[in-house]
């Protein structure tokens, strides 16, 4: 059976075995994301967030339908805390996806290529610097002098850290030179250096407080003082190699911009180099490798980046992170432990999840106690029993994978574990689904018992208040927790009516311990907010299975209302159905997301929930942020080569304005853009009387040089479409 941590293990054999561990994924890397970039206080180790990134990654490409983009397995960073004032920032601060083998930075050279349309001996030069294992911040610079600093946030809105920033030396207050931009942001790592690290962790002995971690943690806790004071007493360094908003660039390469930014007085990586090649990046990887334990400072990785800045823009961005970048990460650092237990936890959805409880082992400078083992094939495959002496491997943080059992060193009363049959929280059978049509059993044991299942019942409440759903202020884990306990709130349509049963209680919440007049009526106010909600929220927060952040918005913006939503659910419940065909004709939809919607809406149970919530609060449509473009909510689908722009590149575009992308053409379909050599696609549209035109006038259309319609303007030569027409 597969191991989700181990890069080499093959993938699931079918997409039904593929669906719960790819929603197991994007759930923990969520919460990964929160405790790493919210809270400085990572429970996870790279190695291991790595690895589910990665094995998020191989099982969207092996089954297109679990495809995420912009979901939970995509988000960049987490919240900014409340402690600080929030800065918007004006260009997104994404993030980088990363790679680990010589042939994935093989791939991403051909990948880059094969988007821009470049031969594979065509020049493309790209930059290779070190990864610094720090924090991302943003420094604004008007007229050459420093007006703001925010760290990275969620990628969209960082915390104003402007007073701590003054007080690292080298960061300049006026940039210097004649050709600094009136306005520039530059983007670069906050970080501590080893020797100031370890007198840092001394001072903090001496004075009787917890030592730090590691260098990233104490550089992040550091930054983000409320007391620049504080901040002024640590020894923060800081690296540049980015740039957001501008009102002009000095330089048309990114390895000239990083010079301009030393000549600007910003402190930039002197190991930054130009390469030509795949070869020359891996030699530069290498190279930087080999300095990796004599460095001052902690790096995980080199970067790459396609250096001429006018095929970045080209080349834009997917989900979290740019076509033009990847990280490619160092090797996992190891350690040896015993296993001490393995605690069974119950998800949101039902699914057993054994959690190995190690005795403490310190890898790289960091204590680790726990690890995941996935699944019980995973237990089997690796024959891991309590007693064992395993291996461990981490990369910078706190829980890590377990790589092996040391066999020979197996205590002689170790017995197989037996992965229980029941829900350790209500009892009720835990089984595994088997599939009808290839018989195999999925990889998740789950719990039977639903909503009565007191696991389930509080992680599906926790998930509907969440962040990313209905976002409720106040009404929190324990908050829920207790609550649930307490009969107070069962279902989520009972948080809208907790209001009114608390006035006719018994027991008021003002009442109850660790709650008061203010925090109850501060609570009440953050549901009664929330009684307006935009329809993709309102999807996500219904917690149904692969039907994520980002299919939530793919549907949202496809059907536009939520009784739309339900009648297509109701009507994909057909498998050949013409409800089925409308769902797989979306983008980045297909059978996956329509057996989970016509499944959540079949159960009457669920329906009679929604229909309790639609009279509590009304659901909106979903904002669309290119709401100003001409294309802004059309369905296109394109059809023929392209010339001008590769199909990747024309997708992008249209999707970056609002516009909906089809694989199939519908009376639904607003446009169709035709290339040399359509076939049934580009027929079928002209017998549907709808709007064809060429590639041409897509370009003057998406740049808002041209009509929204040209009917039948496409001139196309016959032949075979490359989509398979």
């Amino acid at each position: 059976m597969t191991d989700p941590n181990d890069p080499s293990a093959p993938l699931p054999a079918s997409l039904r075995q593929a669906r719960p561990e790819h929603a197991r994924l994007a759930a923990a890397i969520a919460a990964h994301d929160i405790a790493y970039h919210g809270e400085d206080a990572p429970t996870i180790s790279d190695a291991d967030y790595d690895a589910l990134r990665r094995r998020l990654v191989a099982l969207e490409t092996a089954f297109p339908g679990l495809a995420t983009p912009t979901g939970p397995g995509a988000t960049v960073g987490a919240k900014p805390s409340e402690k600080f004032a929030s800065i918007r920032h004006a260009v997104p601060m994404l993030s980088l996806g990363n790679v680990f083998a010589d042939a994935d930075v093989a791939e991403f050279d051909a990948r880059v290529r094969r988007f821009l349309g470049l031969a594979p001996d065509a020049p493309l030069a790209i930059t290779a610097e070190p990864k610094i294992d720090g924090l991302s911040c943003s420094l604004r610079y008007e007229g050459g002098r420093l007006v703001q600093a925010a760290t990275r946030g969620d990628g969209f809105a960082g915390e104003d850290v402007t007073a701590n920033v003054r007080t690292v030396a080298s960061i300049p207050n006026d940039l210097r030179g004649e050709d600094v931009p009136a306005v520039l942001e530059v983007r670069g790592e906050v970080f501590m250096t080893k020797p100031d690290f370890a007198a840092l962790n001394a001072r903090q002995a001496e004075a009787g407080r917890p030592p730090f971690a590691n260098p990233r943690n104490a550089a992040a806790g550091s930054l983000r003082q409320l007391d620049p004071a504080v901040t002024a007493a640590r020894p923060l360094q800081f690296f540049a190699y980015a740039w957001g908003e501008h009102s002009g660039l000095p330089a048309a390469t990114q390895f000239d911009m990083i010079a301009a930014f030393a000549r600007f007085g910003l402190p930039t990586n002197p190991l930054t180099a130009l390469c030509h090649s795949a070869a020359e990046l891996l030699d530069r990887y290498r190279a930087i490798e080999a300095q990796r334990a004599a460095l001052p400072y902690d790096i995980d990785g080199v970067v790459y980046k396609v250096d001429d800045l006018k095929l970045q823009e080209r080349l834009g961005f997917v989900s979290r992170a740019p076509r033009w970048a990847v990280a490619h990460k160092f090797p996992a650092e190891r350690a040896t432990t015993t296993l001490l237990g393995i605690d069974i936890q119950v998800g949101r959805t039902g699914s057993l999840t054994p959690v190995a409880k190690l005795a403490p082992v310190t890898v790289g400078g960091v204590v680790v106690e726990n690890a995941t083992l996935h699944n019980e094939d995973e237990i089997a495959r690796k024959d891991v029993r309590v007693g064992d002496t395993v291996q461990v491997q981490r990369a910078g943080d706190v829980i890590p994978q377990i790589v092996a059992v040391v066999a020979e060193l197996r205590p002689p009363e170790a017995v197989p574990f037996r992965f229980p049959d029941t829900c350790p929280a209500c009892g009720s059978a835990a089984v595994r689904e088997v599939d009808e049509k290839t018989g195999e059993a999925d990889v998740v044991r789950r719990c039977t018992g639903g909503l009565v299942c007191p696991a389930q019942a509080v992680e599906r409440l926790r998930h509907f208040a969440s962040r990313n759903a209905f976002d409720i202020e106040g009404l929190g884990d324990k908050q829920i927790a207790l609550f649930y306990a307490e009969g107070l709130i069962r279902t989520p349509s009972d948080i809208f009516a907790l209001e009114e049963r608390d006035a006719t209680g018994l027991t008021r919440l003002a009442n109850r311990d660790g709650f008061g007049a203010t925090s109850v009526r501060n609570l009440f106010s953050a549901i009664a907010a929330r009684r307006r909600i935009a329809l993709n929220r309102f999807l996500f927060a219904l917690g149904i299975r692969r039907v994520g952040e980002t299919n939530s918005k793919r549907l949202a913006r496809h059907f536009g209302t939520i009784e739309a939503v339900r009648a297509a659910a109701r009507a994909a419940a057909e498998p050949d159905g013409e409800g089925r065909a409308e769902l797989h004709a979306i983008d980045g939809l297909g059978d996956t997301v329509a057996e989970a919607l016509a499944d959540f809406f079949a159960e009457p149970h669920n329906e009679e929930e929604v229909d309790r919530l639609l009279a509590a609060i009304t659901v909106e449509p979903m904002e669309v942020a290119a709401a100003a473009s001409p294309i802004s909510g059309k369905t296109i689908v394109f059809t023929g080569s392209l010339e001008r722009m590769t199909r990747d590149e024309a997708k992008a575009r249209a999707e970056a304005l609002g516009a909906k992308v089809s694989g199939s053409v519908s009376k639904k379909t607003d446009i169709v853009v035709a290339g040399p050599g359509a076939g049934s696609k580009e027929k079928k549209a002209r017998e549907l009387g709808l709007d064809v035109i060429s590639e041409d006038h897509w370009m003057a259309l998406a740049s808002g040089e041209a009509p929204q319609s040209s009917r039948d303007e496409a001139t196309v030569e016959p032949g075979q479409d490359p989509d398979g027409d």
